[in-house]
């Protein structure tokens, strides 16, 4: 199994509502992706590395689900609006686990 888990950090002028809509777009990848057996993100409640404000979590049960998932077109759909929206850095990082 795979996880990956991104940290976004976005602009000043990124909203509430905006980081939440981030957050139900994300999780709703969960109902369109095979071989993903957990989705999650949620806001960063963290003090250290408060400036990444949202963190998404994928778990995948092989390279083959990551795979799809990086070309999938909903996927790509969330992550234009995460552009949108104000990203201005993220960090991402994969595990086998």
């Amino acid at each position: 199994m795979i996880q990956r888990t991104v940290l976004l950090k976005f602009a000043e002028t990124t909203t509430e509502e905006q980081f939440q809509e981030v957050i139900t777009r994300f999780k709703a990848l969960k109902n369109v992706l095979t071989g993903v057996p957990e989705v999650h993100a949620a806001k960063n409640i963290a003090e250290k590395s408060k400036e990444y404000q949202v963190i998404l979590m994928v778990r995948f049960e092989n390279q083959e689900a990551l795979d799809a998932y990086t070309v999938n077109e909903e996927h790509q759909a969330v992550a234009a609006f995460i552009r949108e929206v104000g990203r201005v850095d993220s960090i991402g990082v994969d595990i086998e686990i």
